[in-house]
């Protein structure tokens, strides 16, 4: 099958590299030095699914017909990105793999003629120098139908994508969203300490933090009407616990994601965007939550203080203490446990 990629970063690098192994022919947009890198050396994959070297065509924008196109950028990037790669689309299914909430919405608006799918990146993965992708947990992609999208087409693509990698389907991707935003609690902290993921985890203070975070947008969830879907194992039933757990029992959750990692450093993909200097994307993340409280007249004021710190990281380029997180997160919210109505 001829796929195109829409961002081959750490995700999209990785589903290239994957998508070539298994015999697909691809094309993939990059920019800067990690164009220059592909162009040159192809894309290099290592780590937890092994060694490959992917020679993809590759450009700012995809040029030529597809079967197929993943978008794999940054959410804050998407309407950009489709705008440009518009006429390379046409009407092919498109498969959103990204971050957060609302990249299905963003992808109707911009891309109104191809049927959509929903796919959420479960896989832990690096891409720490232009040209080069590392698997540090070789976990599977979860697929969804979106607006346009039949049985047919749904179970036509995860046949194509699981010769290449784990493949699990849903019937809810809205609700495995939600639950991969709640998974993706896990890169708010390195990018505003600079540590990575295992370490935040180990780390008392800011595990109590992420564990406060991931508390109150179950609450969010839970007063909006939202229902987790189970992904990875975990199911909707037990996430909803975490809302009404004591912290310290909570904090058993990041625990186990920090776990599935492995023992490779994991910086997490906010944090990797900080490292190069670009804005990250934490509005889509705990920003996502902040935003859906707002929308429900309710405030999330543990999620609002992380956004606020990891932007100012991004302004500042400083990293702040694990100290003054906790202080800063924990003492303006008491435990971090009420959900507020907004006024």
């Amino acid at each position: 099958m001829r796929i195109g990629i829409i961002g081959a970063g750490a995700v999209g690098g990785t589903l290239a590299a994957l998508l070539d192994r298994a015999g697909h022919e691809l094309a993939v947009t990059a920019r800067g030095a990690h164009l220059d890198a592909i162009r040159e050396n192809g894309i290099r994959l290592d780590g937890g699914w092994g060694e490959h070297v992917a020679r993809v065509a590759a450009g700012p924008v995809l040029e030529g017909g597809f079967e197929l196109v993943i978008l794999a950028t940054k959410a804050q990037d998407s309407a950009a990105a489709l705008d440009a790669n518009l006429a390379a689309l046409g009407t092919a299914p498109l498969l959103v793999v990204q971050n957060g909430l609302g990249g299905l919405r963003v992808a109707r608006e911009h891309a109104p003629d191809s049927p959509l799918l929903g796919g959420l990146a479960l896989m832990a993965v690096s891409y720490l120098e232009p040209g080069r992708v590392t698997v540090t947990g070789g976990n599977p992609l979860i697929l969804g139908a979106g607006e346009g999208c039949d049985a047919e087409l749904l179970a036509r693509v995860a046949e194509v994508m699981r010769q290449a990698l784990p493949v699990e389907v849903t019937r809810d991707i809205v609700g495995a969203q939600w639950t991969k935003l709640l998974i993706n609690h896990v890169n708010a902290l390195p990018a505003a300490t600079g540590l990575s993921v295992q370490e935040v985890v180990a780390d008392d203070g800011l595990r109590r933090v992420m564990t406060a975070s991931m508390r109150e947008t179950v609450r969010v969830a839970r007063r909006i009407g939202v229902r987790f879907g189970a992904v990875q194992g975990v199911s909707g039933a037990v996430l909803g616990l975490i809302g009404v757990a004591p912290l310290s029992l909570g904090q058993a959750f990041p625990r186990l994601l920090a776990r599935r990692m492995g023992e490779v450093p994991n910086p997490g993909s906010t944090l990797q965007s900080i490292r190069r200097g670009q804005l990250t994307e934490i509005d889509f993340l705990n920003g996502a939550v902040v935003s859906a409280a707002a929308e429900h007249g309710l405030r999330a004021p543990i999620n609002a203080a992380i956004v606020q710190l990891v932007h100012e990281v991004e302004t500042a380029g400083a990293f702040v203490t694990p100290a003054e997180v906790v202080a800063r997160v924990l003492g303006q919210s008491g435990s971090g446990s009420t959900l507020q109505k907004s006024a």
